[in-house]
């Protein structure tokens, strides 16, 4: 006992001396200043990691893949000239705050106020970002970064400047192509999209505001998102999502992975004030693949088409369909001679993979039939009253628009019903609406193809030529009337025409 009493005194001891000694080496004799020393090349870790393809943890560093991509991403500042608009003066209406001769009378004829006026209204001037995806000058980049524009300039990172070419535009996916003569340049390699995965590390690069070749980094918050900002007809939307930072003047610039590959194109943000908050939306690199080589070889996209009206799968509609799974893409109706009817798949099927990839929401299927041309292959795997079944389809082309005025200025085709299927619908007559494009019934209403028009203003439309002989030289408030098939109820659409 005594022992263990003499050692805990000793060590006390020793603490105690060990304390004062440091006290009197970094304290002056005043005892207010503290002695600090700069020890250089001291050791630090790094706190984040990440893993690469391989599944190997290493260090989270972004500056080397932004130094490796920055160079093949462009500013773009796009001019759209105004049109020069007129002033009419009415000789009887006063001219400021006195009537239109009263210059003339006291200062001479030179000052008569003059009828009419041109008013040059100035160019509107924008900016965004593009990707240099060729080296001989091809850049991709929005739409409606470029769209209007009469004169296009693109800078380089390297501050060498260029007038474009337009080659291409795309108003359905909000992509564009251009050509700048120049060659031997930085280009960005494109991904397989379908890969992303939510979750993982994602760098959008661009311009910003006009802040020239900025970096922010972020995840893939999720994909095959739809947010409705594209109002073309057949727009395809199936966004990644990712919360890295992207701003006005980000449109058209790169998203790209941790080696530097093309994942999509940034083009949208989600926000209450026009700014970044937290959501950005790129178009997949997979869709900005394939319209970038259609436009290049055609001039347009080869958009494929199923034939179809779909409709997302739930708890609800599966309960009600009384179908044999929860997700997936119900078959709503099939047009005439469609892709698909005439391959084999029925009203009804819900498709849950294409080309053995599983799909859940309609503009994934979307998706995956954008990238398909007129005449290519798809395997459709459908639940069909659940059993599974694996459908080939050849993917047809989408129709020109009725060339009939009236129809033309509706926005819409239509196509007469067999007897068959007007049985089938448990109607009398009607016509059918098989494509809509932007014009009166698209801006006023939310009708949809599909649409089976059995009246206008009451009176009853067994054939196309009465839809026509209906509508020519209306004026005024019109009602139309009809079904979607496969839904209960009768439907009612108003619009106005102005003669």
């Amino acid at each position: 006992m005594k022992k263990n009493i003499l050692i805990t005194a000793l060590t006390a001891f020793v603490v105690t001396a060990a304390t004062l000694f440091a006290f009197v080496q970094y304290f002056s004799p005043d005892g207010n200043k503290v002695r600090i020393e700069h020890v250089d090349a001291t050791p630090a870790q790094a706190t984040l990691f990440t893993k690469n393809n391989e599944g190997d943890f290493k260090v989270l560093d972004f500056s080397g893949v932004a130094e490796k991509v920055i160079e093949g991403v462009v500013h773009i500042r796009s001019t759209v000239a105004r049109e020069v608009a007129t002033y009419q003066q009415n000789p009887r209406e006063p001219y400021g705050f006195f009537d239109d001769d009263i210059f003339e009378r006291f200062f001479g004829p030179q000052f008569k106020a003059p009828d009419q006026r041109d008013l040059q209204m100035p160019p509107r001037v924008g900016s965004g970002s593009g990707v240099i995806f060729d080296s001989n000058g091809y850049i991709v980049t929005n739409n409606h970064v470029v769209k209007g524009a009469t004169d296009i300039e693109v800078t380089l990172n390297d501050n060498r400047t260029f007038k474009a070419d337009v080659i291409g535009l795309d108003p359905t996916t909000d992509l564009a192509v251009l050509k700048i003569d120049a060659e031997n340049l930085t280009t960005l390699g494109f991904e397989n999209s379908d890969n992303v995965k939510v979750g993982q590390w994602v760098l959008a690069i661009g311009n910003p505001f006009n802040l020239n070749s900025t970096v922010t980094a972020g995840i893939v918050s999720a994909k095959a998102r739809n947010i409705n900002i594209l109002r073309e007809q057949y727009a395809v939307e199936s966004f990644i999502q990712t919360d890295a930072a992207i701003n006005p003047g980000n449109s058209g610039g790169a998203l790209v992975d941790l080696a530097g590959g093309l994942v999509g194109i940034n083009t949208a943000i989600a926000s209450p004030t026009g700014a970044y908050s937290g959501y950005g939306f790129a178009v997949p690199a997979n869709i900005v693949k394939k319209v970038v080589e259609d436009l290049i070889e055609y001039g347009n996209v080869q958009r494929g088409c199923l034939g179809v009206m779909i409709r997302n799968v739930n708890s609800a509609l599966a309960e009600e369909m009384e179908l044999k799974v929860n997700s997936g893409v119900l078959i709503d109706s099939i047009m005439g001679n469609s892709a698909a009817g005439i391959a084999g798949i029925e009203e009804g099927d819900v498709v849950v993979a294409v080309d053995g990839r599983s799909i859940q929401l309609s503009n994934e299927l979307q998706e995956r039939i954008a990238r398909k041309r007129p005449g290519d292959e798809v395997i459709l795997t459908v639940n069909r009253k659940g059993e599974e079944k694996d459908v080939a389809v050849l993917v047809g082309g989408l129709s020109a628009i009725d060339s009939t005025p009236v129809l033309a200025q509706l926005g819409i085709s239509i196509e007469e019903l067999d007897p068959d299927e007007l049985e089938k619908n448990n109607i009398e007559y009607g016509v059918r609406i098989s494509r809509i494009v932007p014009g009166k019934l698209s801006q006023q209403t939310g009708i949809r193809e599909g649409f089976i028009i059995t009246h206008i203003d009451k009176d009853p439309i067994r054939k196309k030529a009465d839809l026509v002989l209906q509508l020519e030289d209306k004026k005024g408030g019109i009602l139309i009337e009809g079904i979607y098939p496969g839904r209960r109820g009768t439907q009612y659409y108003a619009f106005g025409l102005e003669g």
